[in-house]
């Protein structure tokens, strides 16, 4: 199964977004805030990163910039959640080159779907 980091600053989803992927047997590790994330990504690089776009300290706007910058970690699959359903918002995260968006409350089943689009197993 993928290894997959979640970049997410409130515990509560943190939490419910890790055991739901472990329940279905991908390998998580986890950052609360957006350069927690940044460093996380360049010491694992992972198969897949969900990215919260609203966090503290380094936005989850810059935070993609920035792997995305790193030939390392330029190719990760970044998939957004957030709360932010704005057209704006849309075109921001294709200018950063976010791969998928997904609006919170986040629906599980849809959100592994977008996940198989990039990882396998």
């Amino acid at each position: 199964m993928a290894l997959i980091l979640v970049v997410e600053d409130d515990e509560d989803n943190l939490e419910l977004v890790t055991r739901f992927l472990q329940r279905k047997g991908h390998r998580v590790v986890r950052a609360t805030d957006g350069l927690s994330g940044v460093k996380t990504a360049e010491r694992c690089v992972p198969d897949l990163i969900l990215m919260d776009l609203g966090l503290p300290e380094l936005d989850g706007w810059e935070a993609t910039r920035l792997i995305r910058a790193n030939p390392a970690t330029a190719r990760i699959p970044i998939i957004a959640l957030t709360a932010h359903a704005m057209s704006d918002d849309v075109n921001r995260a294709v200018e950063v080159r976010i791969d998928a968006y997904e609006t919170k409350p986040l629906e599980y089943e849809r959100l592994m779907r977008k996940i198989a689009m990039f990882v396998h197993g």
